[in-house]
């Protein structure tokens, strides 16, 4: 219940930005995760397709990613609340999903979990410990379990916490950038 009452009000908050604000922070998230030295380390990547007027717009991000050579995956989901990673290029065929997100299609090769080096999780936003706060579906909870590659949250200045609700299967990030910091757990 504390989860769902938090994501009304984080989404009002995020709701009230401009869309030249959301563009400025978004700039700012992308230099900072850009500097990462994990990510610049990191040959093949995983992003999320970001969520309009919630999430960073990663369509923005991904082509800076192709130009510095790094293969890029985007999730897709699979039945039993599951995710399966594919790669991602120019040409690659991207639909919309059952949530109005943009996927990549199977045409897209499919990724194994071993090959990825950094994982960019999505989040409605996340709090100084690393933990995030999703959409409530637990897509990333459940693939992240087993990953053993650095993973990595884009948040807001505006809607980072300083410590969110978490349970047991919740998994944290290593990294979290926002617009003005690093968090490294």
């Amino acid at each position: 219940m504390e989860k769902t009452v938090l994501r009304v009000q984080l989404r009002k908050l995020l709701s009230d930005l401009t869309s030249a604000q959301m563009q400025e922070s978004d700039q700012a998230l992308f230099h900072a995760l850009l500097s990462l030295p994990e990510l610049e380390q990191a040959n093949t990547i995983s992003v999320f397709w970001g969520i309009t007027g919630l999430e960073p717009d990663t369509s923005q991000l991904i082509p800076q990613l192709l130009e510095r050579g790094k293969t890029v995956c985007l999730p897709r989901i699979i039945s039993d609340y599951g995710l399966e990673l594919r790669r991602y290029t120019a040409d690659c065929p991207m639909a919309r999903s059952t949530f109005g997100i943009m996927e990549p299609t199977i045409e897209c090769p499919l990724v194994s979990r071993e090959s990825i080096d950094l994982v960019i999780v999505p989040a409605l936003c996340y709090d100084r410990r690393g933990y995030r706060l999703g959409y409530g579906g637990g897509y990333y909870d459940r693939w992240l379990t087993d990953y053993t590659g650095v993973t990595v949250g884009m948040c807001r200045d505006l809607v980072i916490q300083d410590q969110l609700p978490s349970e047991d299967h919740d998994q944290p990030v290593h990294i979290v950038v926002t617009e003005n910091q690093v968090l490294r757990f």
